[in-house]
């Protein structure tokens, strides 16, 4: 896990007992670890830390994204990488329930884990805060906020009410080759799904929803939209974790909808856009 909770990891920064350390890129530990030792071995894209992956994400806060981002650039682009990878690798976490929900982490027991420093953890936290993921607790750390089947039909309800319409105006107006197109995104869903990696697969079902509605080119609602569907995406604390046959049923939808926008069916195309945010809270 990237992080124990606070009752486990006191606010004094001291991992506990038998933690496993979240690596950063080496270059990126040597601005910002502030005395850390030199023999860590550095975190690939593909590295995992019990079990979840650190992937990139295309809202990557840093110039070009990605985790070699900032090689042989002013230290200042660095800086902002190290809190980049840490802000996605806390988003995986999030999804995949290793961040439990109603459990405290402080900034610097979750900077030991990293390998860095407490500020950019905290850095990462506060957009996390502002995202409504977690919540501050004063002079302890921050608190995974806790959502109900309420909320998560509620982010259901007004996802349908964005993303229908304008789906519905794209299957009038978008060639059935620039859905074609999309297959690949579809497709990478599918194979996430088959792993059963839900980490990957929240990632990849962004990136296709994105690509849909980036059609529509309105950048203010792929914010809003992105920001739902990334709130819709974080489990319930009671919520048994997604079972593998769900999450390559819901993949599958992808590649309906796009069968469905390419015949220009309209109401298949509602039916099935209402059914996958749905399902996406089950």
């Amino acid at each position: 896990m990237y992080g124990a909770p606070a009752h486990g990891a006191p606010a004094h920064g001291g991992p506990a007992a038998g933690a496993r350390a979240v690596r950063v890129p080496e270059q990126a530990r040597g601005e910002h670890t502030h005395g850390e030792r030199g023999s860590r071995t550095p975190m690939e894209r593909g590295d995992r830390a019990h079990g979840s992956r650190t992937h990139g994400e295309r809202d990557d806060p840093e110039p070009g994204g990605g985790l070699a981002a900032g090689l042989g650039e002013p230290r200042t682009v660095r800086r902002h990488s190290v809190r980049g990878q840490i802000l996605r690798a806390l988003r995986t976490a999030l999804v995949s329930g290793e961040l439990v929900p109603g459990e405290v982490y402080s900034g610097p027991a979750l900077g030991e884990r990293f390998g860095v420093s407490a500020t950019p953890v905290r850095e990462a936290m506060q957009q996390l805060a502002t995202e409504g993921a977690v919540e501050v607790v004063p002079n302890r750390g921050f608190r995974v906020v806790e959502r109900t089947p309420r909320e998560l039909a509620e982010l259901a309800e007004v996802r349908a009410l964005i993303e229908v319409p304008v789906m519905l105006r794209l299957a009038r107006t978008v060639p059935a080759e620039t859905w074609a197109g999309l297959r690949p995104l579809a497709e990478a869903t599918s194979t996430a799904a088959a792993r059963g990696d839900r980490a990957h697969y929240a990632e990849a079902d962004r990136a296709f929803h994105r690509a849909v509605l980036a059609l529509a080119g309105n950048e203010q609602l792929l914010h809003i939209a992105d920001d739902l569907h990334r709130r819709s995406q974080w489990p319930l604390v009671s919520a048994p974790a997604t079972r593998h046959g769900e999450l390559v049923a819901d993949a599958a939808e992808h590649t309906a909808l796009l069968d469905a926008l390419i015949a220009q069916d309209l109401p298949v195309v509602s039916s099935l856009v209402r059914e996958h945010f749905t399902g996406a809270q089950d």
